[in-house]
């Protein structure tokens, strides 16, 4: 079994890319995933968090 297994491995064609549904359905995802994080960082919380880590790391003393 593990031959048959490996053999048909071995002899199978690699893919060649996408189809054009899952273009459509990956760029949907990246968009949606952008448009999250697009939400989560332009919160008050969060742009507050990262001003306060900027400024820590500007007030470092050499």
């Amino acid at each position: 079994m593990f031959r048959r297994w490996w053999t048909a491995l071995r002899t199978a064609q690699p893919d060649r890319g996408m189809v054009t549904g899952e273009y459509a359905v990956g760029t949907l995802a990246a968009c949606a995933l952008a448009a999250v994080l697009f939400k989560v960082l332009t919160s008050a919380a969060v742009q507050a968090r990262l001003t306060s880590l900027v400024q820590g790391a500007l007030d470092v003393p050499f």
